[in-house]
Formats: C-alpha cells, sequence, structure tokens
C-alpha cells in the first residue's frame, strides 16, 4: 500500500514540475474543453468570463464553459516556504479554491511533498481576475496553517473555504481541507479570511476506514480527499472524492456527498450514514469517457448549478481531463450529475 501511494503523490509531483498538465500530448485540443487538460479544477465568474483555476498555477478563461484560453500561470514561487514547513521544497502548489467577498478574490493553495503530511495552506488574494486590468496583482499572505508530521493526523492540503452569509450580512469563513490520514477537516477562519479564529473551532467532517497499526506518519488507505462544501436551501452538502486518482488509465477517482443542516456537521448520506463513518453517497466516477472522476467543485452560474472536476480520459491514454456538467436535484434535493 505504501508503495502505491508513493507512485500517487510521485506522479502527481512530477505533472506539477513539468510547468503544465500534459504539456506533451498530442491529442490535446486547446479550444475544447474535453481535451482541455486539468487537475484539480476550480472555477470563478468575474463579469461575462469564466475564471478556471488548477493545481501548479494554472489559468484559464472562457466566456462558455466550453471553449477555455489559457492565461499566464499565477506566482507560485512562494517565499515563506521553508525547509522547515517542507524539506526539500522545489516551488508550486496543489489543488487551489477561488472565492470572491466584498471586492477581493482570495485563492488558497496547499504547497506539499509527496506522501507526507509536510504540507501547509496558504492564501493570496487579487483585485481583478483580468489579467490586462492595471489592478491585476496577486498579493501573498503566507500560511494559514500547516500540517506536521508525528504530531497530526491529517493533512494540510485540498482546501475549499466557504464564506458563510447571515441575515444582517455578517460574514463567517469556514476552510475545509485534508487528505488521507485522519480524514477531513473544518476549521474556523477569522474576519481577515487569512488566518484561523481565535478560539479555534476544528471539526472532523469526514472519514473512511483505515487499516488499524498503521504508524501516524503513512498516510493509510482511508481514501477520502477534496472537501468541497456547497449551500442550497437549508442544506449545506459535502463533496469529497475517494479512492485513487493519478494513475492514469488504472485511476478509481469517484464523488460522494452527503449533507447537514449546520455547517459544522454531521454530515449524512442519502441512508442516514454519516460521513464521518465512512458514509456518502455516489454522485461520480467511472463513465464510458473517463476511468474516474473527482476533485469537484460546484456552483450556480446563471440558474443552472454545475459540476466541475477532472476525469482520466479513456480515450486519451489515461491523461487528466477538465470536467463540466450539469446537476440535477431530485424531489428530495439530493444531486445527480448529468453525463
Amino acid at each position: 500500500m505504501k508503495d502505491k501511494l508513493s507512485k500517487k503523490y510521485k506522479l502527481l509531483i512530477i505533472l506539477m514540475l513539468c510547468g503544465t498538465w500534459g504539456m506533451a500530448q498530442p491529442n490535446w485540443k486547446p479550444d475544447d474543453s474535453k481535451g482541455f487538460v486539468a487537475h484539480d479544477p476550480v472555477m470563478i465568474k468575474e463579469g461575462d468570463d469564466f475564471y478556471l483555476f488548477t493545481t501548479g498555477g494554472g489559468m484559464a478563461k472562457s466566456t462558455d464553459l466550453e471553449k477555455w484560453k489559457r492565461l499566464k500561470r499565477v506566482p507560485s514561487k512562494l517565499e515563506w516556504v521553508t525547509d522547515d514547513i517542507i524539506p526539500g521544497y522545489r516551488g508550486g502548489y496543489w489543488a487551489p479554491d477561488i472565492q470572491y467577498l466584498d471586492g477581493t478574490y482570495y485563492l488558497y493553495y496547499s504547497p506539499s511533498a509527496f506522501a507526507k503530511n509536510t504540507s501547509a495552506i496558504g492564501v493570496m488574494t487579487n483585485k481583478t481576475l483580468d489579467q490586462k486590468s492595471p489592478d491585476y496583482e496577486w498579493v501573498d499572505h503566507g500560511m494559514i496553517l500547516q500540517s506536521i508530521p508525528g504530531r497530526d493526523f491529517w493533512n494540510a492540503i485540498d482546501a475549499n473555504v466557504y464564506f458563510d452569509r447571515k441575515w444582517g450580512g455578517e460574514v463567517t469563513g469556514w476552510l475545509s481541507f485534508g487528505s488521507f490520514w485522519g480524514g477531513l477537516k473544518l476549521v474556523k477562519l477569522d474576519s481577515t479570511m487569512k488566518a484561523l479564529a481565535e478560539p479555534q473551532e476544528w471539526y472532523t467532517i469526514a472519514k473512511q476506514e483505515r487499516t488499524f497499526g498503521m504508524p501516524d506518519t503513512d498516510p493509510g488507505d482511508g481514501t477520502i480527499e477534496a472537501p468541497f462544501i456547497y449551500k442550497r436551501h437549508q442544506y449545506y452538502y459535502l463533496f469529497v472524492s475517494t479512492d485513487y486518482c493519478c494513475r492514469g488509465l488504472d485511476s478509481t477517482y469517484k464523488v460522494l456527498v452527503g449533507r447537514s443542516r449546520d455547517i459544522r456537521g454531521p454530515y449524512f448520506d442519502k441512508e442516514g450514514k454519516p460521513l464521518y463513518a465512512g458514509g456518502g453517497t455516489f454522485v461520480a466516477g467511472e463513465t464510458d469517457e473517463y476511468a474516474g472522476i473527482g476533485h469537484c467543485a460546484v456552483y450556480d452560474f446563471d440558474g443552472q448549478t454545475y459540476f466541475v472536476a477532472h476525469g482520466y480520459d479513456k480515450d486519451d491514454k489515461g491523461h487528466s481531463k477538465l470536467v463540466i456538467k450539469t446537476i440535477e436535484w431530485d424531489r428530495s434535493e439530493w444531486p445527480t450529475v448529468q453525463f
């Protein structure tokens, strides 16, 4: 199991260091979302333009969610990441999350090392996503939190932030994150959205069964990561990814969901099983086109709910491609992705 996990993270690092995902793939069509190479995609809309962010600092723009134009990459040289935080760090970051609040865009990101929880979550901000604007400038605010092997039974990667706006306009920021180890965590941010609130609030929101007896420094086989929280009516929906990514045609990635009336949980699946006890209702996985699908985000654009993820393309040697599909909701308010 340890060798398999190492291969996963080694492949992830190799792809990051290449500078762009799938840079030498002859079947890649740059203007076609089905052929658009992407890993860990997240999205936001500014004006009439959709902006996409991916692992490694990738950024792209579209007006129709189908044809995408790659833009200049987001800066990924992080001055605050030292050997004390991530030994041997060579630059770059994983799994960004883009959010907007009161005139500011927040980009959360995770520098890390393969198969280790020598990881951290940081944030940078910008006033606009239009790279032609004189106001376009990413300002890095450094680290929010870090995980340390042997001390922390969680991994500080795969950040997702939800700005919870209550009646009266008060906003509370919640940061969910995690991969393998003891599962997914939720922590409260302070009013700046750049640091943890004091006193600190921590919650375990989802995890999968892990083989007993593995050392704390081993990621283990409790395959869960990439939380994403989405609010619809009275429910908060927690989307998670399970099984294995990054193995091309052998990838088994899939997406599960649970929901709660409280953002802090507990989250339950359609059968009533809590996600902190291994529950989760199936949303997406292997299809005729993809070996596996995962690391999703969910958005409402122009009255339609969209599922955004990456999938391992069966027609292109399992390369990681952008997946954008619509979501429909049943009478009990459970989501179905339309493939």
